[in-house]
Parts: C-alpha cells; sequence; structure tokens
C-alpha cells in the first residue's frame, strides 16, 4: 500500500496531543471538585458521572481521527504493469563533467549551464527516451535508457566534476559507451549529443564517431567554452600544472566539428542565453519516429472510501456514548 498525499500522514502527530490534553482536563477538573469538600462525597453526590465513559469517547474519537487522517492521504493499492506502445527517438546524452568544465565563461560555470539546458530539453520531450553518460578520463552510464523524466532530472541534478574520478576527457569512449547504451528495441531513430569543450587528450573521437553513423546512430556536438579560455577555479585558487601557472581551458571548436561531420549529426556552439540544444532537437525531431514498448506501472486502486466509512462508524459510536454512568453498570469507575 503507498499513500499518495503523504504528507498528511504527519497529522498523525496529534494523537498523542488529544492524549495529553484529555489528561490534563481531567486534572484540572478533580482538583475544581476538591475544592468543594471530600472527594469521595462529591463523588456520591454526582453518581451518574463515569471516568471510563470519557476515555471510551476518546477512544473512539482518536480511531475516526486516525481512520480519516489515512483517507485523506489517500491510500491506493493493486498497481499492476502494463506495457503500452510509444514511437519516438532514442537520445543519449554524453556529458563532460572534467576539472575544465568548472570553468566560468558560462554562469555559474559550463557544467551548471549544461546541466540546466539539459534539464529544459527534458521538460519539453513527450515520447522520446533519454540516457545520460558522464565522462571525463572514461565514461559511464550515470542513467540507462528510459522515459522517466523525473528520475532523469533527478540523476542530472546529483552530476558533478566528482561524478568520474579519473581526470581527463575521452570523448572517443564517452561516444563508445553511449553506442552500448541504447535500447535492444531501437535500431533506427537514434542520437548522441556530446556536450564538452572538446579539449580531447586520451583517445579518437572521430573514429568513434563515425563508428556510431555506421551503425545508423547520429552524433551531435555542443561546444562548451571560449576559443579565448578560462581559467579553472580550484580550491579557492585556480588549478595550476606542475610548473605552478594556471590552466587555461579553451574550446577546440575544430575536434567537436569533425566528430558531428563524422557522425553526420550537427554542430553547435554554446551562447549563454541559447545553449544550443533547440536546433539540435529540432533536427532529432525530423527523424523517423521508432515504436517501442514501454513498461509502467499504472491503475492503482483508491482505498480512501473505507478509511472514512471506518472514520464515521467510529465517529457515531463517539457521538452516542455519553458522560453518564449507564443504568446497568458496566462503567463503574
Amino acid at each position: 500500500m503507498i499513500f499518495a498525499e503523504a504528507g498528511y500522514l504527519y497529522l498523525l502527530l496529534l494523537i498523542p496531543v488529544f492524549i495529553i490534553v484529555q489528561t490534563v482536563v481531567l486534572k484540572l477538573r478533580r482538583k475544581r471538585l476538591q475544592k468543594f469538600g471530600d472527594e469521595a462525597l462529591v463523588k456520591s453526590l454526582m453518581p451518574s458521572y463515569s471516568k471510563a465513559k470519557v476515555w471510551l469517547r476518546l477512544s473512539f474519537f482518536l480511531l475516526a481521527f486516525f481512520f480519516f487522517v489515512l483517507g485523506i492521504s489517500r491510500p491506493q493499492m493493486g498497481a499492476i504493469l502494463k506495457e503500452h506502445k510509444t514511437r519516438g527517438a532514442e537520445v543519449m546524452i554524453v556529458l563532460d563533467v572534467s576539472n575544465s568544465m568548472l570553468a566560468e565563461d558560462y554562469s555559474p560555470n559550463r557544467l551548471e549551464r549544461a546541466k540546466l539546458a539539459i534539464s529544459r530539453m527534458v521538460d519539453k520531450l513527450r515520447e522520446d527516451r533519454i540516457g545520460l553518460i558522464v565522462f571525463a578520463g572514461n565514461s559511464f552510464v550515470q542513467l540507462p535508457i528510459t522515459t522517466d523524466y523525473v528520475s532523469a532530472k533527478m540523476f542530472l541534478n546529483s552530476i558533478s566534476t566528482e561524478s568520474v574520478p579519473i581526470q581527463g576527457t575521452a570523448i572517443g569512449d564517452a561516444i563508445s559507451t553511449a553506442l552500448r547504451s541504447f535500447s535492444a528495441q531501437s535500431d533506427k531513430s537514434r542520437a548522441i549529443i556530446v556536450i564538452t569543450d572538446g579539449e580531447n587528450h586520451e583517445d579518437d573521437p572521430v573514429a568513434a564517431a563515425s563508428q556510431a553513423a555506421e551503425l545508423g546512430v547520429r552524433v551531435f556536438a555542443i561546444g562548451v567554452g571560449s576559443p579565448e579560455g578560462k581559467m579553472i577555479p580550484f580550491e579557492g585558487d585556480y588549478l595550476r600544472d606542475k610548473e605552478g601557472n594556471p590552466v587555461v581551458t579553451r574550446l577546440d571548436e575544430t575536434v567537436l566539428q569533425e566528430v558531428a561531420a563524422a557522425g553526420k549529426g550537427l554542430y553547435v556552439r554554446a551562447g549563454n542565453s541559447e545553449f544550443g540544444l533547440n536546433p539540435i532537437i529540432d533536427e532529432i525531431a525530423r527523424m523517423d519516429d521508432e515504436e517501442y514498448n514501454s513498461v509502467v506501472f499504472e491503475e492503482y486502486d483508491e482505498l480512501y472510501m473505507y478509511f472514512f466509512a471506518v472514520a464515521l462508524f467510529f465517529l457515531v459510536l463517539e457521538m452516542l456514548i455519553g458522560d453518564r454512568r449507564s443504568k446497568y453498570h458496566l462503567f463503574k469507575r
């Protein structure tokens, strides 16, 4: 069982408050009665009053309150796995998380600006599937291909330059990882979007893009940074080389243009206001949609009405029981 409005469950914390209030009220009542004289004598003058009934009424009220809170929290049960067919493309986002992405030629820096642009792109998706690869000196799958856009944004928000422990910029390895990450259902309408500053020091990204094109996967590239370059903030200073000189990271557009050309895609240089994803998404939208199966949880049974019915039952009982003692002396205390 799950609760669609679980926040209301915090109201259950009021139950001990009701008990404490009732206890205080009874103690104050007892003190007031003691002012009139001997306690036993005062009780004999009120033979119909039943303390046990007071607590019984409170018990029924608390049970009614308990089930009412569960009801407004919308308990649900019986979710089933359901397969349905959708049409769209599969897009693997390949995001550079090396230290050079901390350069501040974008606000607040290259990496955060790229994450914001990807998040906005996810908001525009409908039935396309998306996956996420992060890379630096090597690469790995941050998010497998999915239509769960909520999870996509959650995984995206967790990305930092510490997501990949090995520093470097292995664009070719990242493209190869993306190629292996498409679903088995997909053999067309597949695209890879590489977001990086293009400073590749590890492998041959052009060869990896050519391999992707041979497999029917288009490779797009977005260049992040400026040809003039920026220093990389690091621990309150700037990242420095072995000689102590500040490291300047520059956008290498030549490499990214070659990658896009080899991958039969498009190269776009990111700007501060327009990051560059829109023209690429438009290009992907022109590709033939592919039909694929998705398995999702659907059809929860709402149970709130049963909890409301039980709450009403206990509330009626509470109203029917008075504070006076029964003539059959069931409550003698």
